[in-house]
């Protein structure tokens, strides 16, 4: 797997097939499929249409029947299938921990097998848990019984990335958390792949969850047919057929507000005391300020309240009693969509921006917010007008030049999957 480019390594599936015992038909027809290294690529389709199965194969977890798999330019189909796994990352939904490990000896796992040494397998660890935000002096020596679900998702992918695999390969990894747990999920998992660059597989049934993370998205239909593989945005603005329109749904326009993240647009400054402040400095900030509020943070520099110059008089100086609580923040990972929501669950006009410790580091009003939702409908209303009479061929080719000259992906349907 040497063929690797920003840390992560390309993969080719060619003419896959997977058919089971009694079964009359193949649970996974002939797909081939080419995936570039360093990027993040969904499979979504509904329940039983052989994306599990076709993610499995890669890692030999499932054999195939019929065709070739290449990971960086190597042909693994008759590479020990133990081995392989070792080089790969694997995910799974409940995150799989071992419930008589430790965090730390989860994490281990895979470097201990392969032969590290003690000291690189600590310091790893202490990395990894690091990486995936949780403090490794709090967490490594716990047992899986004593962590939410969310925490236990983020230990598994901390065991995926263990020994520091070119390709990471994701299975409803974050099927069973609750939906906020989930975008925070989401958002982690975003955040690491800018840091990191692996080859990411992922498969999922939610397609908004698909056009979140995915760079490419493939839809696929029963067998693990294709019916559309592209970018999030070519398939929200020209769906391949009325499968793939199910899939987007109602609301296209306003489910690419998905694809939008919050460091892509305008992330402002608004004046911040901190707890420690006196009460008298806090007013005083807050008589200087022009926008007539102050955000307060506490002693790790989260965001903790509101404040405005009212909330001060009536409380009489006490700082408990004064404020509207931060109920929600986002990162410049998260999407414009959880900018929004966040903005409207708050009531304050505006949403503070966090760090990757929780701290402060700007907010997006409502302003930004709604300039973009009016570009993005505004775009997609020229777009409809100026080429409505255009034949499909010509729609096509403008919008996807990438799929001309037969490059990129096939499927059941040739060149282009099953379009």
């Amino acid at each position: 797997m040497s063929e690797t480019g920003d840390h992560g390594a390309s993969i080719e599936l060619e003419s896959l097939t997977k058919s089971f015992p009694g079964s009359a038909r193949p649970a996974v027809d002939n797909v081939s499929m080419e995936i570039r290294a360093g990027e993040v690529v969904v499979l979504v389709g509904p329940s039983g249409c052989g994306k599990s199965t076709t993610l499995k194969m890669i890692n030999r977890l499932i054999e195939p029947t019929g065709g070739r798999i290449r990971i960086g330019g190597e042909d693994v189909t008759d590479m020990d299938p133990v081995e392989l796994r070792r080089k790969l990352g694997y995910a799974i939904q409940s995150a799989g921990l071992f419930p008589h490990m430790t965090v730390a000896q989860n994490i281990a796992l895979v470097p201990k097998l392969i032969g590290w040494p003690k000291a690189r397998i600590r310091q790893r660890t202490e990395e990894l848990l690091d990486l995936v935000g949780l403090d490794p002096g709090e967490f490594q020596g716990r047992y899986p019984r004593r962590l939410s679900g969310g925490q236990q998702q983020r230990v598994g992918v901390a065991r995926a990335l263990a020994a520091d695999p070119p390709v990471l390969l994701m299975d409803e990894p974050f099927g069973a958390v609750d939906p906020i747990t989930r975008e925070h999920l989401q958002d982690e998992l975003i955040r690491l792949q800018h840091e990191l660059r692996k080859t990411i597989v992922f498969v999922t049934h939610d397609f908004d969850e698909a056009i979140r993370i995915g760079d490419r998205i493939a839809v696929l239909r029963e067998r693990s047919r294709i019916a559309q593989f592209d970018t999030p945005e070519a398939i929200l603005t020209d769906p391949a057929d009325d499968f793939v329109s199910g899939f987007v749904g109602a609301g296209a326009a306003l489910k690419r507000l998905n694809l939008t993240r919050v460091r892509d647009v305008q992330i402002t400054d608004c004046p911040t005391v901190t707890i420690d402040d006196p009460w008298q400095q806090i007013f005083n900030r807050l008589r200087a300020g022009g926008t007539g509020e102050v955000l307060l943070l506490d002693r790790r520099g989260r965001p903790c309240k509101w404040l405005r110059r009212g909330d001060l008089m009536r409380a009489r100086g006490s700082l408990a009693r004064a404020g509207t609580p931060v109920h929600d923040t986002v990162t410049r990972d998260a999407t414009l969509r959880d900018a929004l929501e966040a903005v409207l669950t708050d009531k304050a006009g505006r949403v503070a921006v966090t760090g990757r410790r929780g701290e402060y580091t700007g907010v997006v009003d409502m302003e930004t917010l709604l300039n973009s939702v009016h570009g993005l409908l505004e775009a997609d209303r020229l777009d409809a007008t100026e080429h409505q009479h255009e034949p499909a061929e010509l729609r096509a080719a403008r919008k996807h030049p990438e799929r001309q000259g037969g490059q990129g992906v096939t499927g059941a349907g040739g060149p282009g999957g099953a379009r």
